[in-house]
C-alpha cells in the first residue's frame, strides 16, 4: 500500500501545537499568577511592591534572554527549546512552591522567565512565521487566540488555590507543563524548505533547478546590528510594542487587586479577568485575518485605538461606577487581542522571514526591559495612596504613545517576493 501525505498542511500542525502550548503558559503563567497575589501577600505580610517586583525581575529577565532565544530559534529551530523551556519552568514552579524568603521568591521568578523565554512569545511567533507568507496573519492570530483562551485557567487556577492552597496549586502546574509542553515540542520542525514545501503548503518542484529547498523562500534581506539600530521602523516597533507591553502585563498582574480594591468581590474580578482574554479571541483572529486582506498597518492603528480607549475605561471606574468595565471588556479586551496578533506580523511585513526571530527576539526583549517596571509601578502606587488611583491614567497615556507610534511609523519593508 502507497504511503499518501497529509492533505493538512504540516505548518498547521504547529499552529495547533503552538496554540495550545500559548494558552497554557500565558493563561497559568501570566493572567493566572493575579490569583497568587493575594495569598502569597496574605501569608508573608510583603507588600504590594515587594510582590511586584518578582513580576517585575520576570519581566527583566525575559527582556535580557529574548535577543539571545530569538538567535538561538534562528539556528536551531524552535523543538529544543520548547523542549527544554518546559523543563526549566517547571523547575521554577517547584522552587516557587517551597518559597519562604523574598530573595526565594525572585529566584523562582528568575527561573521562570528563563523556562518562559524558551517557550512563549518569541519561538511561537517564529515558529509560525517560518511556515506561513500570505496566511501569516491569520495563523498568528490563531495562536494568539491561544493566549486569549488562556484567561479560562484563571478560573482554574482560583480553583486550584481555593482547594488545595497556593503550594500545591504551584505543584500542580509544574506537573501540568511537564505533561503538555513536553509531548507537544516534539511536533515543532524548523522550516518548510527542510520538508519540500514553500510556506503556505506550496511543494517545491524537483524540476525546479537551482533551488535550494533551505534558502528557496527566504524573502528578506538580513540587517546588521548596526543597521537595526539606525532603521527607523525599527524604532517604532520598539516603542509601540513597548508602551503596550507596559500597561498589559501591569493589567495582567493587578486587576484582581484593582477590582478587589474597588469593591468587587474575589468571585467576580476573577470572573473580569477570565472575560479579558476571552474577549481578545475576536480579536486574534478577526484582525489577524483582516490584516491578510489590508492594509496592516492601518489595522494595528484600529486595534491599538481600541485598546487604548478601554484602558481609559477601566480608569473610571472607582469615579463614575463599575458599568465603565463593560467597555473596557469590548474596547480593551478585542483590542489586546488584535495587537498581540498585530505584533508578529508587522515585524514580519518589515523584516520578512529571513531573521525574523532575532529581530522580534530584540525587540521583544528591549519592550519586555522597560514594560518591566509597569507591576512594580502600580504596586508602588497601590502602597504610596491606599489605592490604585491615577495609576491607570498613566497607564492610558502610554497606550496613546503607542497610537502615535504605529500613526507616524513609516511604510517601509525590506521584504523582497517569494
Amino acid at each position: 500500500m502507497n504511503w499518501k501525505p497529509s492533505k493538512i498542511f504540516y505548518g498547521w500542525w504547529i499552529v495547533g501545537a503552538a496554540c495550545i502550548i500559548g494558552c497554557y503558559m500565558i493563561g497559568s503563567m501570566f493572567m493566572g499568577f493575579t490569583a497568587f497575589f493575594q495569598p502569597i501577600a496574605s501569608e508573608f505580610g510583603w507588600s504590594y511592591t515587594e510582590i511586584s517586583l518578582g513580576f517585575s525581575i520576570r519581566a527583566i529577565a525575559l527582556g535580557l534572554f529574548a535577543p539571545f532565544v530569538g538567535i538561538l530559534v534562528d539556528r536551531w529551530g524552535p523543538k529544543r527549546l520548547l523542549f527544554c523551556g518546559a523543563i526549566i519552568t517547571s523547575s521554577g514552579l517547584f522552587l516557587l512552591s517551597e518559597t519562604n524568603t523574598l530573595s526565594m521568591f525572585y529566584l523562582s521568578f528568575l527561573l521562570l522567565a528563563a523556562g518562559l523565554g524558551c517557550c512563549t512569545m518569541t519561538v511561537l511567533m517564529a515558529a509560525v512565521s517560518n511556515w506561513f507568507h500570505s496566511k501569516v496573519g491569520l495563523a498568528s492570530g490563531i495562536v494568539t487566540c491561544g493566549f486569549g483562551t488562556g484567561g479560562i485557567l484563571i478560573q482554574v487556577v482560583i480553583r486550584l488555590i481555593s482547594n488545595f492552597g497556593w503550594r500545591d496549586s504551584l505543584t500542580i502546574l509544574a506537573l501540568a507543563t511537564l505533561a503538555i509542553c513536553l509531548p507537544l515540542s516534539l511536533l515543532f520542525r524548523h522550516k518548510p524548505e527542510q520538508y519540500g514545501y514553500l510556506p503556505d503548503g506550496e511543494i517545491v518542484k524537483s524540476e525546479q533547478p537551482g533551488i535550494k529547498l533551505e534558502l528557496a523562500a527566504i524573502s528578506s534581506k538580513k540587517m546588521s546590528l548596526k543597521e537595526l539600530l539606525v532603521f527607523r521602523p525599527f524604532w517604532h516597533l520598539v516603542i509601540t510594542f513597548t508602551t503596550f507591553h507596559m500597561t498589559l502585563i501591569s493589567i495582567e498582574a493587578h486587576i484582581m487587586p484593582y477590582l478587589s480594591s474597588i469593591g468587587m468581590t474575589r468571585t467576580s474580578a476573577g470572573l473580569i479577568a477570565t472575560i479579558v482574554p476571552l474577549m481578545g479571541i475576536i480579536g486574534s483572529l478577526g484582525f489577524g485575518r483582516l490584516g491578510d486582506k489590508i492594509d496592516r498597518k492601518k489595522v494595528a492603528l484600529f486595534t491599538y485605538t481600541m485598546a487604548f480607549t478601554g484602558v481609559i475605561s477601566f480608569s473610571l471606574a472607582p469615579s463614575t461606577g463599575l458599568w465603565t468595565l463593560i467597555p473596557f471588556l469590548i474596547l480593551y479586551g478585542i483590542g489586546n487581542g488584535g495587537c498581540n496578533a498585530m505584533r508578529p506580523t508587522l515585524t514580519r511585513d518589515i523584516f520578512g522571514r529571513a531573521s525574523f526571530g532575532t529581530v522580534f527576539g530584540i525587540i521583544y526583549g528591549l519592550n519586555a526591559l522597560i514594560a518591566s517596571t509597569g507591576p512594580l509601578i502600580a504596586g508602588w502606587g497601590y502602597d504610596t495612596w491606599g489605592n490604585y488611583g491615577g495609576i491607570w491614567y498613566i497607564f492610558s497615556g502610554l497606550m496613546l504613545i503607542s497610537v502615535i507610534s504605529i500613526l507616524s511609523m513609516p511604510a517601509h519593508s525590506t521584504e523582497g517576493k517569494i
